[in-house]
């Protein structure tokens, strides 16, 4: 007797994301092959650019969430759950990654382990090349290699290579995941104060620590455009201080001051290269220690609304 397939719900989180949605969407009907029961659940955080718009004329069956403001990743996941069933897996999407053919079902295939409860696929940049997505534990040491080195740090780093992993997973990249069905109903809303970048380090850490693995589907594949870390300043230093964060919160105040420094050191050492993300990220760093050491985020990149739900907390 072949077992029931579960439904699936698309979480997606659009911000000025109409330049991505076409292509989007038309990978959507070959990556569900094989899937008989989904729903889009779009979160559109405030777009100026008519996302949400153009999510209603090009998938019209597709529910659109107004979240009312700039509120970030996280919340835009949160408000998403909010419509998912126990019994349903969540695949958590960027709009920016084209998911093929298949992707879906084995998806599904992995998490109906019940020692799985997030599963991601295999993910290539558009150039072809793997985009390395699986991750070990974040420690001040790593945080040291991999600000210092990059890609280059090796098995000295968080990052894990492409492919079937021999090691264990302790987290993995937010633009692409699957919870397993009931996982998001125990483990609860993302971290919305996060708001962009070490939000999904968050979450994998607690689905983990109820007693669920992470796994890669070998045979689900999707593209990921991404990178606009790399350019922006504000998105960058997002990313350097919420690593702060997530040391400060799960680890000790110890490994958040290690971290701190190797980070500072790094960003600082970087400056003569005269790029503003740096300069950007050491500013933050050293303005918001005291809040970051103590596991609160800067959330440069945040509008005024997060901040103020910040200030609150």
């Amino acid at each position: 007797m072949t077992s029931r397939v579960p439904a699936v719900v698309l979480a997606v989180v659009t911000y000025n994301s109409a330049a991505d949605l076409p292509a989007f969407l038309d990978a959507l009907p070959a990556a569900l092959d094989g899937v008989p029961e989904w729903r889009l659940v779009v979160a559109d955080n405030a777009s100026s650019d008519g996302s949400a718009e153009l999510i209603a004329e090009l998938a019209p069956k597709a529910t659109v969430l107004h979240t009312g403001g700039n509120l970030g990743y996280a919340a835009g996941i949160n408000a998403c759950l909010e419509l998912a069933g126990a019994d349903e897996a969540v695949l958590v999407l960027n709009p920016d990654v084209r998911l093929e053919s298949g992707a879906v079902r084995e998806l599904l295939e992995v998490c109906a382990d019940p020692a799985v409860g997030i599963a991601v696929p295999l993910v290539r940049h558009p150039d072809g090349h793997p985009e390395s997505t699986l991750r070990r534990r974040p420690t001040p040491p790593r945080v040291l290699a991999e600000a210092l080195l990059g890609g280059r740090a090796g098995s000295y780093g968080e990052q894990l290579p492409p492919g079937p992993a021999r090691e264990r997973i302790d987290w993995a990249n937010g633009a692409a995941l699957m919870l397993a069905p009931g996982v998001a109903h125990r483990v609860g809303r993302w971290r919305a104060e996060l708001f962009l970048y070490s939000e999904e380090t968050d979450y994998c850490r607690r689905v983990t620590d109820a007693g669920w693995r992470i796994r890669q589907a070998p045979r689900a594949h999707a593209l990921h455009r991404g990178g606009e870390f790399g350019v922006s300043p504000a998105l960058w230093a997002q990313l350097i201080t919420n690593k702060v964060v997530h040391l400060a919160t799960w680890e000790s105040r110890p490994a958040a001051v290690a971290g701190w420094l190797a980070l500072v050191f790094s960003q600082a050492l970087r400056l003569p290269l005269r790029r503003g993300t740096h300069r950007r990220a050491l500013r933050e760093l050293l303005t918001g220690r005291a809040r970051l050491l103590a596991g609160f985020p800067t959330n440069p990149a945040a509008t005024a609304e997060v901040a103020a739900l910040l200030a609150e907390g």
